[in-house]
């Protein structure tokens, strides 16, 4: 479409959320209400001055293009205490380093490192503070029963996850 509005009707917040971030990454217009309990209409608007996808991956590209994805709260296979020192140690290291990463991506077990309190914790919202956008795989959160205690960053889905990976020029895993 070149130009237009487009209405939701969304029955979670979560997927209002979502929508949102879509919204933002295309350069579109978003707004909502809520209507009821669990009924959002959305409203996402794309005008003639609005971002072409084209000109916010440029945007992206031309910040640091580095995307890090935790898939375990530990580095490596081994021994698993080990592997929670090097993941402690890989962290620091990236908080410390210059330039930053763009985005830090976390799914599977990844996701307790950004819901467990302690020095890891603090490395990433320190990173947060300074930019990097934090990400955790909702779903994941959601089977492992920690999505409450989210500590830093933001609640996603697997489509912004591929998203911030796809267009990132360079990528790390981590599990």
């Amino acid at each position: 479409m070149d130009k237009g509005i487009v209405e939701i009707l969304a029955d979670n917040k979560t997927c209002v959320e979502n929508l949102e971030k879509f919204a933002n990454s295309q350069g579109y217009t978003f707004k909502y209400e809520e209507k009821a309990e669990d009924r959002f209409l959305v409203t996402i608007e794309k005008t003639e001055s609005s971002k072409s996808q084209e000109e916010n991956k440029e945007v992206v590209k031309s910040n640091n293009d580095l995307v890090i994805a935790f898939s375990s709260n530990k580095m490596g296979k081994g021994d698993d205490a080990l592997g929670e020192i090097l993941i402690k140690s890989f962290i620091y290291t990236v908080k410390e380093t210059s330039p930053l990463p763009k985005a830090l991506v976390f799914f599977n077990s990844g996701v307790f490192l950004t819901t467990s309190e302690g020095q890891i914790l603090d490395d990433l919202k320190d990173m947060a503070s300074k930019g990097v956008k934090i990400i955790s795989c909702g779903t994941c959160l959601d089977f492992y029963k920690r999505k409450e205690m989210l500590g830093v960053g933001e609640i996603s889905n697997m489509y912004e996850i591929y998203e911030t990976i796809k267009n990132a020029g360079n990528n790390i895993t981590i599990g």
